[in-house]
């Protein structure tokens, strides 16, 4: 198996592939083709195979760190922000909040 990635080593990679050209499509074109990718990640979950399922996941987390590369979130940072210290609404590592409520 290959080296693990972390989130800000994936950012950089993405945006030294791609930022030109996500840049010059901007923040609604790339958006749109998230929602595409999103949609594929749909199908597989219905009828893909593990493959497929592992490769769309890995699509529509490409296309959202597009996203924030556009926009100049560091994505450590907003991930630490909200989560690091637990659930952002009860503040345990493991959410007890009531399955009701969006955590």
């Amino acid at each position: 198996m290959d080296k693990e990635i972390s989130i800000s080593e994936f950012q950089s990679l993405i945006r030294e592939m791609y930022l030109d050209k996500d840049r010059e499509r901007g923040v609604d074109g790339t958006f749109m083709w998230l929602m595409e990718e999103i949609g594929e990640l749909a199908g597989a979950l219905r009828s893909g195979t593990p493959e497929d399922i592992r490769l769309e996941f890995a699509d529509v987390l490409a296309w959202l760190t597009t996203i924030a590369n556009v926009v100049d979130c560091d994505l450590t940072e907003a991930i630490q922000e909200k989560y690091g210290a637990g659930c952002p609404c009860c503040g345990q590592y493991r959410c007890v909040c009531p399955n009701s409520e969006k955590p």
